[in-house]
C-alpha cells in the first residue's frame, strides 16, 4: 500500500497541518469540528445546519491539507438517502391547489427561474465564475439536489455549493426579517429533533429499498447523478403512485448530510477558497437581485389578485423552504396551502428542468 498519502514530503507548507497527521486523526478532528460547526448553527437558527456545518468543517480541513477522502459507495448512499428526503417531501395535496391556481404558479415558476437564469447568465458571461458553475449555482431552490447534479454535468461543485448554501442562508433569514412586520414569531416553538425516533419497520424498510433499487436503477439507466436522481424518480413513482410511506429518521439524514458536506468540502482547496472570495460581492448581489424580484412578483400578485401580502412574499420566496413552512405555520392569516403548493411546484418543475435550463444557458455562455 503507497505510503505517500500518510506521510507528505517535508516542504509541505506550515499550514498544512492536516496532511501530517494520519487518516484516523484527521476523521477524528473532522468529526469533531463538523459536530461544533453544526451545534453552532443549529444554536442559530440558520438552515441546512446538518449539511452546512460539516461542510465548512470540510473545507476548513481540505484548505489544510487534509488527505482523507469519503469513499465513493457512502456519497453515493448518501445521495440515495436524500432522494429519498426529495420524493417523500412531495405531497399529493399540492397538485388540487396547483390545478386550481396553475397559471398563477406557472407564470411566478417561469418568470423566477428566467430571473435566475439570466443572473445566472451574466455572472458566467463577465467570468467571475467559470462555465456553468454560476448556472447551477443561482437556480432558485432544490439547492442540494442542485449541487448533487451540478457535478454531473461538469460544472465546479464547491463552488456550486458556496453560491446555493449562501442562498438558502439570505432567503431563510430575509423571509423571517419581512415576516417580523406582519407576525411576532418570537413565542413560537420550534419542534424538537428527535434523533433517534421508534423504527418502523416497513416504512424503514420501503426506504432502504427505495434507495437501493432506484439508486441502481439511475446506474443503470446512465443517469447524471445516478444515485440521486434514480432513487429521486423511483421513490416518487412508489411513494405517489402506490402510497408507499417512507421513514428517514434524523440520525439517517445527519449522517447522510454529512457525507455529502464532506465530499464537497474536502475538495476545496486554498485557490478556490480565495477565487470564491473574490467573487463573493457579485454573488451577494446576484442573491439580492433575485430576492428582490420575487419580492416585487409578491406585490404584483398581492395588489391585482388580492392575496395577503405575507402569503404572497412567503410563496414566491426564493428557496429556504423549512424555514417558510415554519414561518408560515406562525402566522394567523398566510394561506399556508397556497404557500406550500407554489413552493413545492417551483421546487419540482426546478428539479425537473433545471438541468435543461442549465445547459442551454451554458450553450449561450460558450458562443
Amino acid at each position: 500500500m503507497d505510503s505517500s498519502a500518510e506521510q507528505p514530503s517535508p516542504d509541505l507548507p506550515t499550514l498544512e497541518r492536516m496532511a501530517r497527521m494520519r487518516k484516523l486523526w484527521q476523521w477524528l478532528a473532522l468529526l469533531v469540528v463538523s459536530l461544533l460547526f453544526a451545534g453552532a448553527l443549529e444554536l442559530a437558527a440558520l438552515p441546512a445546519a446538518l449539511l452546512i456545518g460539516p461542510m465548512l468543517a470540510a473545507i476548513v480541513a481540505g484548505t489544510n491539507g487534509a488527505t482523507v477522502r469519503v469513499p465513493r459507495l457512502l456519497f453515493g448512499a448518501a445521495q440515495a438517502i436524500v432522494g429519498c428526503l426529495v420524493a417523500a417531501s412531495i405531497s399529493a395535496d399540492i397538485f388540487p391547489v396547483f390545478y386550481k391556481e396553475w397559471p398563477l404558479f406557472l407564470g411566478v415558476v417561469v418568470a423566477t427561474v428566467t430571473a435566475s437564469s439570466l443572473l445566472g447568465w451574466l455572472i458566467s458571461r463577465w467570468r467571475i465564475l467559470p462555465g456553468t458553475t454560476a448556472v447551477w449555482g443561482s437556480s432558485p431552490g432544490a439547492a442540494t439536489a442542485m449541487v448533487l447534479m451540478a457535478g454531473a454535468f461538469g460544472a465546479d461543485q464547491r463552488l456550486v455549493a458556496f453560491m446555493q448554501y449562501l442562498r438558502v442562508i439570505f432567503v431563510s433569514m430575509t423571509a423571517a426579517l419581512v415576516a417580523k412586520m406582519w407576525v411576532d414569531t418570537s413565542d413560537v416553538e420550534i419542534p424538537a429533533i428527535v434523533w433517534f425516533p421508534p423504527i418502523d419497520a416497513q416504512a424503514f424498510a420501503a426506504t432502504i429499498g427505495i434507495a437501493v433499487v432506484g439508486g441502481l436503477g439511475g446506474k443503470l439507466c446512465r443517469l447524471p447523478s445516478p444515485f440521486f436522481l434514480g432513487t429521486f424518480i423511483f421513490g416518487t413513482v412508489v411513494h405517489l403512485g402506490l402510497g408507499v410511506e417512507m421513514q428517514l429518521p434524523q440520525w439517517l439524514l445527519a449522517v447522510s448530510y454529512a457525507m455529502v458536506g464532506w465530499s464537497i468540502g474536502l475538495n476545496f482547496t486554498r485557490a478556490i477558497l480565495r477565487h470564491a472570495a473574490r467573487a463573493l460581492p457579485q454573488i451577494i448581489a446576484s442573491i439580492v437581485g433575485l430576492i428582490a424580484f420575487c419580492g416585487g412578483l409578491a406585490f404584483m400578485i398581492s395588489h391585482l389578485l388580492g392575496i395577503d401580502p405575507l402569503t404572497a412574499y412567503l410563496a414566491t420566496s426564493p428557496g429556504g423552504m423549512d424555514s417558510i413552512a415554519i414561518i408560515a405555520a406562525a402566522a394567523q392569516n398566510v394561506d399556508i396551502s397556497f404557500v406550500m403548493a407554489l413552493q413545492s411546484a417551483r421546487f419540482l418543475i426546478v428539479l425537473l428542468i433545471g438541468p435543461s435550463v442549465a445547459r442551454l444557458v451554458a450553450r449561450s455562455v460558450r458562443q
